[in-house]
């Protein structure tokens, strides 16, 4: 698979990531007053307002920029045209990593739809599908609680919760990956779909700290060490019962 020993993130996708990053400081900083846990998800304020909205915003600006590489025609408006545009890249029949594709085998594994991204936050045992609702064309419960208190915050100042705001990050960390995945492989979209996480997050630097993807996602050189000596005990205790055999075939 590609690699790259960038450290950091391109020049077009840094100034997003590094919002990001600003966004998770203000959470982070926010989890010594509530605790995360789904007994407070329900938990609403002016600084969970803040969160959401300014995730949430977020997530259109980088929606636009995916459309913009995946359509460069279209001139999408609104969530409903992100998804289709974005899912349509996603299950593009003249892409060879697609359904049915030369090298189908490796769409699932590689092609990290957004519907499918999970994120976590392990200091507090939670997991996140922020786009799960996707694959069923639906938009998220709190994409709508993020316009409901946009337009009409006297009625839905409510939905300004804590589990609302860490949705919308989650979010925006999934889609900070798909842009970063995107503008990497623009000049070579054909090896698209064949980076593996941790090819994509090598680009998104310095790493976040909260918000997490599954551990396969990033680069872990004690686990990959642990797992080549395990093979490599695996390939010496094949050599010498094949030695053995062979030692009492010869008595």
């Amino acid at each position: 698979m590609p690699t790259s020993s960038t450290s950091r993130p391109p020049e077009s996708t840094r100034l997003h990531w590094n919002y990001f990053l600003a966004l998770e400081k203000d959470m982070e900083v926010l989890s010594r007053y509530i605790e995360f846990s789904p007994d407070n998800f329900n938990t609403y304020s002016i600084e969970l307002a803040h969160l959401l909205l300014s995730a949430a915003s977020e997530v259109d600006t980088l929606a636009k920029c995916i459309c913009s590489i995946l359509d460069p025609k279209a001139k999408p408006e609104n969530i409903n045209e992100y998804r289709r545009i974005i899912k349509a890249g996603e299950d593009s029949e003249n892409d060879p990593y697609a359904k049915g594709g030369k090298y189908a085998l490796l769409e699932e594994e590689y092609r990290h739809r957004l519907s499918r991204l999970k994120v976590y936050v392990p200091r507090y045992s939670l997991e996140f599908a922020p786009w799960a609702d996707w694959a069923k064309d639906e938009n998220p419960d709190w994409w709508h609680s993020y316009n409901n208190v946009k337009h009409e915050r006297n009625h839905y100042f409510n939905k300004a919760t804590l589990g609302n705001a860490l949705q919308a990050l989650a979010a925006l960390l999934a889609v900070n990956y798909l842009y970063c995945r995107l503008d990497i492989t623009k000049t070579k979209p054909d090896v698209r779909y064949q980076y593996q996480g941790k090819n994509v997050t090598r680009h998104m630097q310095p790493e976040s700290t909260l918000l997490r993807f599954s551990a396969r996602f990033y680069d872990n050189p004690i686990a990959e060490l642990g797992g080549y000596i395990s093979s490599v005990s695996e390939d010496v205790g094949r050599l010498e019962r094949h030695i053995e055999d062979a030692r009492i075939d010869n008595e």
